[in-house]
């Protein structure tokens, strides 16, 4: 039974982790870190990383990037592997991650869900194919709470399929003051924020008289609450280094 640490753990997210790793009998939460704190279920929420006082095998981390500073000098500390679903870090607290990872393994992805993540590899694969013939746009939606926009998804596809043009990409967020014909080294992002969307991005490939547009739709927060317990099971044990979806997907 592998034991779990849950940062952020009165968040949404958080409390879904908690919930199905109630559920599962392969591991279980022995502690959770959060500024609310209060018990949750059969373990103990503490205020900060340094008040901790129960071991454990792994940290999965749903909390907010400022946290992450604690987060990271806890777990290189511990030498306790990390999986990171936190996503809006800064230059800086990404060079500290990567840092971190040649200590302690590290998981790290922009979304916990391995639909989207293949979505992405879809999507470098036929911008690859179409180059410069197609218009990329993105949409991404989510709910009213969500802090960073755009998602770590978009510039996570974003990312990807700029990796496979030959010209340097610009990422254009909104167009109601750029007034001129579209460029073609430009990748569309737009938001939309509202309700209870769990998570939907889009990508869109407009050529001349036909569009291929690439969908996925998270209808559940335990989505990406299965990934990340996968991740962490997967990281346990495992020597220090960066790892990603593509590692627990098997891709070259």
């Amino acid at each position: 039974m592998k034991k779990i640490i849950i940062t952020g753990a009165n968040g949404r997210m958080g409390r879904t982790t908690a919930e199905y790793v109630a559920d599962r009998d392969d591991c279980t939460v022995v502690a959770g870190v959060d500024k609310r704190v209060n018990f949750m279920g059969n373990f103990k929420i503490f205020s900060s990383m340094d008040k901790i006082d129960k071991r454990a095998d792994v940290l999965i981390d749903f909390s907010h990037p400022e946290f992450i500073w604690q987060i990271l000098n806890f777990c290189t500390k511990k030498r306790l592997p990390a999986v990171i679903c936190t996503t809006g870090f800064s230059d800086a607290q990404n060079k500290k991650i990567i840092s971190a990872s040649s200590e302690i393994p590290i998981f790290l992805s922009e979304n916990m869900s391995i639909s989207i993540n293949l979505m992405t590899r879809i999507c470098k694969e036929i911008t690859r194919v179409l180059d410069r013939e197609f218009d990329i746009e993105i949409i991404e939606r989510h709910h009213n709470k969500k802090i960073d926009a755009p998602s770590g998804t978009a510039l996570m596809l974003a990312n990807v399929m700029s990796s496979m043009k030959k010209d340097k990409q610009k990422y254009v967020y909104t167009r109601h003051s750029y007034r001129k014909p579209r460029a073609k080294n430009e990748i569309g992002i737009s938001c939309i924020r509202g309700g209870s969307v769990v998570g939907e991005h889009e990508v869109i490939f407009a050529g001349n008289n036909e569009i291929l547009s690439i969908k996925h739709s998270a209808q559940s927060k335990r989505v990406f609450v299965s990934g990340a317990i996968n991740a962490a099971l997967f990281i346990i044990q495992k020597d220090p280094g960066l790892y990603t979806m593509s590692d627990l997907m098997g891709f070259v």
